[in-house]
């Protein structure tokens, strides 16, 4: 396969996903969408239709195929290394007061609708199949390491541990993975008909939730931030997808395991690290330029890096 063709069934999978980021953008520009909007369709989004998609995505899947134990501990290994590195830099190069913040922005990724919507684009059901099982392990990992490094440098907040275990329990996202399962291995009956409603509920999942992460991003936050938030994002936006996709290669994951390790941590910075800060009594402005930054810039670099490691016959698609 040439080059050119490479470049595009690279672009065949990432625009589509940023083109939605896109209009969200502009959909906020022209007075279409509020935050009126972008709040209750963020919670019809989180609570309804992409439990579902998961749900659904795991029961029709074959779960030799999509429970891949070895990519999920993988996962966990890189991205417990990634917020060590983020948080060492940190204490090198950060005001103290910031470090928390920086931290959490270099190595928090938007895995559960930016990974997942690319997943999809890029394998269809496999990458919605394993990249939902997936979104599990995130949740748990990101929301504990979030709250340790935040709690770390705001000692004048105290973190109610209780709340924060039952708000991961309560994952709507983690319950459908953990219902999905036994009903896949055990190929309890559905009826066809809820199937197909709960298909349709679901199909609102990924072009909803990324016109609402548009809508909530502002191109003039690229013009306010500092550096701070540029060596943050270029951190979870190249440096630790480079270093965790390129170990994986060693490690031996190959082909769609490898393409969806990079979707995943190419993904960029999530937009609940913002609300945790803002909560935590943080710098929010930062953490939301971090958003920003990272998320108008992934187009470009997550298309590099597919065209890329494409290119060298390191993944397919």
């Amino acid at each position: 396969m040439n080059l050119a063709a490479v470049f595009l069934q690279t672009l065949n999978v990432t625009l589509p996903v940023f083109s939605m980021v896109f209009l969200g953008i502009g959909l906020r520009r022209a007075g279409w969408i509020d935050d009126a909007f972008i709040n209750t369709a963020s919670t019809i989004v989180f609570k309804g239709s992409m439990p579902t998609l998961i749900f659904l995505s795991i029961v029709r899947a074959d779960l030799d195929t999509a429970l891949l134990p070895g990519l999920m501990c993988y996962f966990a290994f890189a991205t417990v290394v990634s917020f060590v590195l983020s948080w060492l830099w940190a204490i090198w190069r950060v005001p103290r007061a910031e470090r928390g913040v920086y931290t959490q922005g270099a190595f928090r990724g938007n895995c559960g609708i930016v990974g997942l919507a690319l997943a999809a684009s890029m394998y269809g059901d496999f990458g919605l199949s394993a990249g939902g099982i997936l979104v599990g392990v995130v949740i748990l990992l990101y929301n504990a390491l979030s709250v340790i490094v935040l709690t770390w440098y705001q000692p004048d907040q105290s973190a109610d541990w209780r709340s924060i275990a039952r708000g991961i329990i309560s994952n709507p996202l983690i319950i459908a993975t953990l219902m999905a399962i036994p009903v896949a291995a055990t190929r309890f009956p559905i009826p066809e008909w809820i199937m197909t409603s709960g298909e349709y509920f679901a199909s609102l999942t990924l072009p909803l939730a990324l016109i609402c992460i548009g809508g909530t991003l502002s191109v003039s936050a690229l013009r306010q931030a500092g550096w701070l938030a540029f060596s943050a994002a270029t951190a979870k936006m190249v440096v630790f997808p480079a270093l965790a996709t390129a170990l994986a290669w060693v490690i031996g994951f190959r082909d769609e395991q490898l393409g969806l390790l990079y979707l995943y941590f190419a993904a960029p910075t999530a937009a609940a690290s913002f609300i945790m800060v803002q909560a935590m009594g943080g710098n929010a402005r930062l953490a939301a330029n971090i958003v920003a930054v990272s998320t108008l810039s992934a187009s470009v670099t997550i298309s590099a890096g597919v065209f890329l490691l494409t290119a060298f016959g390191v993944i397919s698609h």
